[in-house]
């Protein structure tokens, strides 16, 4: 009974760039709302509203990570978590060869 009422959490799905490119004209082409063109594509309107944002911002017109600086970002984190990991190895392994010599 305690599920009656509650909706299904809406499976991930993926999107490729043409298409959030063809959604962000769609809205900013003024005829239609955000909101509408998000339920007439069976799109949630948060997602929507994002991607409108972010070609805002890659378009110079609001201030924030375009998009390209985003993807350095998150390969920059990537690749500072792996060397972390590297020398948190590293430092393991000098005590552990350290004891043995002694």
């Amino acid at each position: 009974m305690e599920s009656m009422g509650k909706k299904k959490p809406r499976p991930r799905r993926s999107f490729t760039p043409e298409f959030k490119a063809e959604i962000v004209a769609l809205c900013r082409q003024g005829d239609r709302s955000v909101g509408r063109v998000a339920k007439d594509f069976d799109l949630t309107v948060t997602a929507v509203r994002d991607w409108v944002r972010q070609a805002e911002v890659d378009a110079g017109e609001r201030d924030g990570l375009t998009s390209v600086e985003r993807e350095e970002l998150a390969a920059l984190r990537r690749e500072n978590r792996r060397l972390r990991e590297d020398v948190e190895i590293l430092k393991r392994a000098t005590i552990f060869f350290a004891k043995e010599t002694r």
